[in-house]
């Protein structure tokens, strides 16, 4: 397999800083392994012989929100324009950004402590099922599958799916046997699931301006059908004002959840939510 290089505004403060060898980390720092790499006077020189200009090692230093990476000799942003602008932000874990919206918490947490905290909530358990509706880079899919549960994860946005497959940190999604990613819209994916097959919902959808279908009453009641006598729920809402357009915002999920038959549903600040479960 071809080797890739990350390289963020860290590692090329390192090179910059240090003398004519160092060995620095170049996954993301998925893992403690470092790698050996020669700063010349005019370039830097990586393992398989890559060659980068020093003057844009200088240019990555300054830039604290994206993430490069080298492969076959070639330096690339991990970013895709296309009908939108997504990034990859050298958070550690990173975190993605699309169009300037982060998907995870990065004030005063990071996204790994983001993703324990929604998953802490409804304590995923050796042997149970999950559905997680909004995969983003998987990492709610990757911490419930190493509590020992199986996973059917659903993302929509074939752009955040190549991210993921790019990112050191999300390789357990496409790599684990108790993973399954299914790429389509879970308003129309979880109709074709079957009924009380879940032990765990994990629905941690975009804001509601971008996907307001994935806050209706017709797709929690989706949500109840699928999961299993006694099952739980954890919906991420966020923080989006106490007020959204003269209501309040959680205080209508929470109703929509209850009446399609939702019980015990109630607020959790901590990771910005609510949990419910099945009777």
């Amino acid at each position: 397999m071809e080797e890739i290089y990350f390289l963020t505004f860290r590692e090329a403060r390192i090179m910059l800083l240090s003398g004519r060898k160092v060995r620095v980390n170049l996954d993301l720092r998925k893992t403690n392994r470092s790698h050996a790499v020669l700063v010349k006077e005019d370039k830097v020189v990586f393992p398989d012989g890559s060659e980068v200009e020093k003057d844009i090692i200088k240019k990555i230093a300054k830039d604290e929100n994206t993430v490069y990476f080298l492969r076959g000799g070639r330096l690339y942003k991990a970013a895709i324009a296309t009908d939108g602008f997504y990034k990859l932000v050298p958070t550690i874990p990173p975190t993605i950004e699309i169009n300037g919206i982060r998907m995870h918490r990065t004030k005063d947490t990071n996204p790994l402590k983001d993703t324990r905290s929604k998953v802490d909530t409804v304590k995923p358990k050796e042997g149970e099922f999950v559905i997680d509706t909004c995969m983003g880079l998987g990492y709610t899919a990757i911490e419930s599958a190493k509590r020992g549960a199986y996973v059917i994860t659903i993302e929509k946005d074939p752009n955040v799916i190549e991210l993921a497959r790019l990112n050191p940190w999300s390789r357990e999604v496409f790599t684990s046997q108790n993973i399954q990613l299914i790429q389509g819209d879970a308003f129309d994916v979880i109709k074709r699931l079957n009924d009380e097959s879940f032990d765990v919902v994990i629905h941690d959808p975009p804001r509601f301006s971008l996907a307001g279908h994935l806050y209706s009453e017709e797709f929690y009641a989706e949500l109840f059908r699928v999961l299993k006598p006694k099952g739980r729920l954890f919906h991420y809402v966020g923080n989006p004002g106490k007020k959204y357009r003269g209501k309040d915002f959680q205080r209508g999920v929470m109703e929509r959840l209850r009446r399609v038959g939702f019980k015990g549903v109630r607020r959790v600040e901590e990771a910005l939510g609510v949990v419910a479960s099945k009777p």
